[in-house]
């Protein structure tokens, strides 16, 4: 019996019904919207069910039949990427799509410059990149949802894999006319009793404050923010110090000010590498991806970033 759709059209679906819009699934797919409302048309008209409601604004909602169709499409389409892996690892060919989580701290500097790269020596892969924080990259991994994550050793599951491969020590970002922009090393005691601006986020926050809870101090937190470069132009200006680990090469806030950083003692760095799902099938694609990102970092450190020390 012929089948009566084709993956593309799955894949069509799928996306309309994550996305909840025909403009928003094309936008993921890169198709134009008309070929996401003839492609829901056409297997709506084969299996005569009505797989989704439209509302105003090309909306869409799934019906009962829609919700239990898209479960079956998106184990469908699961089953022919892990065909297509298959078929790829047997032949040793580098190719398909490649899922990648990277930390959002450090994914303007890191990966851009290192997937370029990589599609460059591997035409044949697509990459899509995914700015996380670290709970959704491990969550992500767990469920299949990407392929390999780039982030710190914050952490780390039992299923899950980390590979280091470099050191990122910790370092205290003012802006210049600071009283202590001219030392050189910061000790948290140092700190304590200024305003800081928190970098929130899941398991990077806990770290940071750490810091003080160690030495039995408490930081006075005067802002947070979950974004890196808002935390920049804020220190820029003058509301408090942070800290961080990724730092950038240029030492200049979004809105021109300068920044000066001074390394944090006593402190060990964290380590950024790659993790990987220990349940996930290591493809030959994921395979040549680890080692393009080993011989890239450890060879000549982490792109964007200031420095990077090579893991032990």
């Amino acid at each position: 019996m012929p089948l009566r759709f084709t993956l593309r059209q799955l894949e069509y679906l799928v996306a309309v019904g994550e996305a909840g819009g025909v403009t928003q699934g094309a936008d993921r797919v890169n198709v134009s919207a008309p070929s996401i409302s003839t492609a829901i048309a056409q297997v709506e008209a084969e299996f005569g069910l009505p797989l989704f409601i439209r509302k105003h604004a090309h909306g869409l909602t799934p019906t009962g039949a829609g919700r239990a169709f898209l479960v079956q499409a998106r184990a469908v389409l699961a089953a022919a990427e892990e065909l297509n892996s298959l078929a790829s690892d047997m032949s040793g060919v580098v190719r398909g799509p490649l899922g990648v989580g990277c930390l959002v701290t450090f994914a303007q500097l890191v990966l851009p410059d290192l997937r370029r790269r990589f599609e460059r020596r591997f035409a044949a892969v697509a990459v899509r990149q995914y700015e996380l924080d670290h709970a959704e990259i491990i969550e992500r991994l767990r469920v299949a949802d990407i392929d390999v994550g780039l982030t710190y050793d914050l952490g780390v599951p039992s299923d899950i894999v980390f590979e280091p491969l470099a050191e990122l020590p910790p370092y205290v970002m003012l802006a210049p006319d600071d009283p202590l922009a001219g030392a050189e090393t910061l000790r948290p005691e140092d700190l304590a009793a200024k305003p800081m601006v928190l970098l929130d986020l899941p398991y990077s926050g806990d770290y940071f404050l750490s810091i003080f809870s160690r030495a039995g101090l408490r930081p006075r937190i005067a802002e947070r923010t979950r974004d890196v470069a808002v935390a920049r132009a804020m220190v820029a200006n003058g509301f408090g110090y942070t800290l961080i680990n990724a730092r950038a090469q240029h030492d200049v806030a979004p809105d021109g000010k300068g920044l000066c950083f001074v390394p944090l003692a006593g402190l060990a760095p964290l380590r950024l590498g790659l993790a990987l799902s220990r349940a996930a099938h290591r493809t030959a694609t994921v395979a040549a991806f680890f080692d393009h990102c080993r011989e890239i970092i450890r060879t000549e450190g982490a792109p964007g970033l200031w420095r990077s020390e090579r893991a032990d």
